[in-house]
């Protein structure tokens, strides 16, 4: 049995994107907006991993919200009263925000980093078996890059042990604030060397996305915020819905990552149906928020998921089709049709994909569970497409253009030393913080790792020294022996 996870949202975008996940948790176990049960407890009883129970039928996130400003948090509070542990909500007093400043926001970060704690290892210790973090933020504003990134060194330095996984939304290309790639390329390096993985959303393809899939955008964000929650709901699903495969996210990451330093992974969704959206309407309803989608079996969301359209960051045609890839993992969650041969699919999918040499050439499936409230609720249909949704994560080259472009951009505004004024601060003593050189020269070396992994001879190195001779300081040499049958 998978131990506890602790969700840690940072910043506005991560509040936002967090009060998405557990809407929609809320929704698959069948807890009302305040955490009580509204429905049978023996049809959802797989909730200790992200929630607690309090032994009155009520049930609280395993959930820590950070801000430096407090309207969203509010937001969350008033929508959700009595859900959140209020202990677990920490606002800076006096402050209106980090000024989109990776610098302002760590350095706020530090001044607090005691309370921060405070919240973390209480909540570590109502855990019987913490299993890791997660943490959900931003790499372009202030609060979740500086504060982001203050929390991912703390955590690797407190938890060594545990699991630190990111869900990253990263900017678009047209940069909303001047000091964006200041932000990203600081909060890169810290991605590189504090977490376990970083998933990442690229806003560009989250807004293409959204436009394909929903018939209005009068608010792009919230159903962008959706397309997240939706993918984090699948990754999560075996671990809240556990069958014998993948019942931790441990199972899931030490599949997709071959080395710790290849470590940023690639989602991707689809269909994208009405299990995710709140208050969506019937698919038959002409009001439904979801344009109409054809009847999709196992094979066409296979595919699907292998199309970089579907992809939640944005491919360039010319490297979409040259896509090498290390590791895929993929959840197909929903009722199947007897008669599907899935592995006869599985493999028609992986004919699809360039994997590189030295890696496996198949993806890893796992058959997730639907909800049992959405399956209770769900009327028979043989065409019914909602009934199946897939998700894929990938390692594989496909990181390396938004990586390239984020440093191409820092490069260009550092070289002319453009705002740089607004991430010093006179009252430091440390002469390198920033550390803006070691930060792109960390997320250079971290493209290049891509790079070198796409070569056949990647590992060669590696295997080399674990079969090297080992010196037993007596002159003789002890080769490992193949075991005999």
């Amino acid at each position: 049995m998978s131990g506890e996870y602790i969700t840690i949202q940072i910043g506005q975008c991560g509040n936002k994107v967090g009060q998405q996940f557990w809407s929609q948790l809320l929704i698959e176990h069948g807890l009302a907006n305040d955490g009580s049960v509204q429905f049978d407890k023996d049809l959802y009883d797989h909730k200790r991993p992200f929630f607690k129970d309090h032994q009155n039928n009520n049930y609280t996130p395993r959930a820590i919200l950070l801000d430096t400003e407090p309207s969203v948090i509010q937001n969350i509070k008033n929508s959700y009263h009595d859900l959140f542990n209020d202990r677990n909500i920490w606002v800076s007093p006096g402050e209106t925000g980090a000024g989109n400043s990776w610098a302002k926001g760590y350095t706020l970060g530090e001044s607090y980093i005691d309370d921060f704690f405070n919240i973390i290892d209480r909540e570590v210790e109502d855990t019987n078996n913490l299993e890791g973090f997660q943490i959900i933020h931003s790499i372009a504003g202030g609060t979740g890059s500086g504060i982001g990134s203050l929390l991912l060194e703390k955590l690797q330095e407190r938890y060594p042990s545990k699991l630190i996984i990111t869900y990253s939304v990263f900017p678009a290309k047209t940069a909303e604030v001047v000091v964006q790639p200041y932000n990203s390329i600081l909060t890169l390096r810290r991605l590189a060397e504090y977490s376990n993985a970083a998933i990442v959303f690229d806003n560009d393809s989250l807004s293409h996305i959204t436009n394909q899939v929903f018939t209005t955008m009068e608010n792009g964000y919230t159903q962008s915020n959706q397309l997240i929650s939706a993918t984090m709901s699948s990754i999560t699903n075996s671990v809240r819905f556990p069958s014998y495969m993948y019942s931790s996210l441990t199972s899931i990451f030490s599949t997709l990552i071959p080395t710790p330093d290849l470590n940023f992974l690639v989602p991707s969704i689809s269909p994208f149906t009405s299990d995710y959206i709140t208050n969506n309407y019937s698919n038959n309803n002409s009001n439904s928020l979801l344009r109409n989608t054809k009847s999709l079996n196992v094979s066409d969301i296979l595919l699907d998921l292998t199309d970089p359209v579907n992809s939640l960051i944005t491919h360039s045609n010319k490297s979409s089709s040259r896509i090498t890839y290390f590791n895929c993992f993929t959840t197909l969650i929903g009722k199947f049709n007897s008669n599907d041969d899935i592995l006869r699919y599985v493999v028609k999918a992986n004919k699809k994909l360039n994997f590189t040499s030295w890696t496996s050439k198949s993806m890893n499936i796992n058959i997730g569970r639907r909800s049992p409230i959405f399956s209770a609720n769900q009327t028979e249909s043989a065409d019914n497409f909602s009934n199946i949704n897939g998700m894929m994560l990938s390692n594989s080259s496909t990181i390396i253009p938004i990586l390239d472009r984020i440093s191409s951009q820092f490069d260009k505004i550092y070289h002319k030393q453009a705002f740089i004024n607004s991430f010093n601060d006179p009252s430091r003593t440390d002469s390198d913080f920033p550390d803006f050189e070691e930060s792109s020269r960390v997320v250079k070396d971290l493209i290049n790792n891509y790079k070198e992994a796409i070569e056949p001879d990647f590992l060669d190195d590696l295997l080399h020294d674990a079969l090297r001779p080992m010196d037993t300081g007596s002159g003789e040499d002890v080769h490992m022996l193949e075991s005999e049958n």
